[in-house]
């Protein structure tokens, strides 16, 4: 699996990516936001091959709630699922027209199970699907770990 470390992939390319990202959209319509409105999806790719998708799930209480990405994961390890490969993330109001990145908890969530080389696929809907590849150490030096 190659990286492309925060360029741009071409989005005319076939492939697991654009799947991915591709899944990530799908399940982004399955998202609870009745307070903000913001949809996210994610998808998670575990090291054998199968694909854990996520949603946020809103709550009036806030701290109940639930982001897409930590709803992918532990959905996985909760099926005793360890190796993972990389996730691609979707989110916006009408569309997901903007990238998406993983909020903190969600990025030390990722750090918790994955190594540094980790993907995160940034999707977005335009005249095309589009995403961006980062590692996890791009978007969470200095980690917790142990």
């Amino acid at each position: 699996m190659s990286v492309q470390k925060g360029n741009q992939i071409d989005s005319g390319k076939t492939g697991w990516e654009k799947a991915l990202v591709q899944q990530a959209l799908d399940a982004r319509e399955k998202a609870y936001a009745p307070y903000s409105g913001f949809k996210v999806g994610a998808a998670l790719l575990c090291g054998d091959g199968r694909v854990y998708t996520g949603c946020n799930i809103e709550n009036s209480a806030y701290t109940p709630s639930n982001c897409a990405e930590r709803t992918a994961f532990f959905k996985a390890v909760s099926e005793g699922v360890r190796d993972f490969q990389a996730i691609a993330v979707v989110g916006g109001r009408e569309k997901a027209e903007e990238e998406c990145p993983p909020c903190g908890v969600c990025r030390q969530v990722m750090a918790e199970f994955c190594s540094g080389n980790f993907m995160i696929l940034l999707g977005r809907e335009g005249k095309d699907l589009q995403w961006r590849a980062f590692t996890l150490d791009q978007l969470l030096p200095l980690s917790f770990s142990l």
